[in-house]
């Protein structure tokens, strides 16, 4: 029965790596003029190091703002493995967030127990379908916060 429910909320990997890519190419070419907002809620590129090739990786990710520190969800749309950015900045904590025209150096930690849950909950607040993903897969979808440095 999971399966199934995980094809119903689930887009394809290669849809979301292409989606992905032109949201990042749109969004640095328009220094985030464009491609800054996804129901409402601020998306950012969250760039880390490949924990194998050591090459920085640029993600546009939907993030929730908690006072200067920017908030993710590695829900990877419901699949059943962790994103890749979440395993590097696991590898590596230090990383760099773009929102719009500026960037901000930061290192992320990864929130466990009611933090982690309260967090989660924001995000389907602002897009319901992160509920979705959650009951689609049997990990726990982990919340990243990253400070300022």
């Amino acid at each position: 029965m999971a399966e199934n429910k995980n094809r119903m909320v689930q887009q394809p990997k290669g849809f979301i790596r292409f989606f992905s890519a032109l949201n990042r190419g749109f969004y640095k070419l328009t220094g985030g003029r464009v491609a800054s907002k996804f129901h409402g809620a601020p998306v950012v590129l969250l760039t880390t190091k490949g924990r194998k090739s050591g090459k920085e990786r640029t993600w546009p990710l939907l993030t929730v703002k908690q006072g200067d520190a920017y908030v993710f969800a590695g829900s990877n749309g419901g699949h059943d493995d962790h994103p890749h950015w979440y395993h590097n900045l696991v590898a590596d904590p230090n990383v760099t967030v773009r929102d719009r025209s500026k960037t901000i150096n930061g290192r992320a930690r990864i929130t466990t127990g009611s933090e982690r849950e309260q967090l989660y909950q924001k995000f389907v607040d602002v897009y319901d379908t992160y509920a979705d993903y959650a009951k689609a897969t049997e990990r726990e979808i982990p919340v990243v916060v990253v400070e300022p440095v």
